[in-house]
């Protein structure tokens, strides 16, 4: 446990120098400790969803899906209630096969 926490702390002040030639310091970044958490620090698995949040984000910008299919995807992408899996967002928001909940019918008993 000591060595994970070492590790996160080594992570964090590696990023604190291009965090502050941004201006921005790494502890007030809500989208990179959201991202570091769910890949509990593994430098590949962060690169992949900061990817995927990019991706995902112009397609939205571009696309302006309806509020349902963000809302919808944002449920499925969830991981714990304020952490986002953005590789599976990114996945959901592009499948053109999703329909609104309310037009998927409902099974009788």
């Amino acid at each position: 446990m000591k060595w994970a926490f070492a590790a996160g702390a080594a992570l964090v002040l590696a990023w604190t120098g291009a965090e502050a030639r941004s201006g921005q310091a790494p502890l007030h970044d809500p989208v990179f400790l959201n991202i570091g958490l769910i890949c509990q620090w593994d430098i590949k698995c962060m690169a992949r969803q900061n990817e995927a949040m990019e991706r995902a984000l112009k397609y939205v910008r571009k696309k302006n899906p309806p509020a349902w299919r963000v809302q919808l995807c944002n449920r499925n992408a969830a991981r714990k209630r304020h952490r986002v899996d953005w590789i599976g967002f990114d996945h959901c928001i592009r499948n053109s096969r999703l329909r609104p909940p309310y037009a998927q019918g409902r099974r009788t008993r």
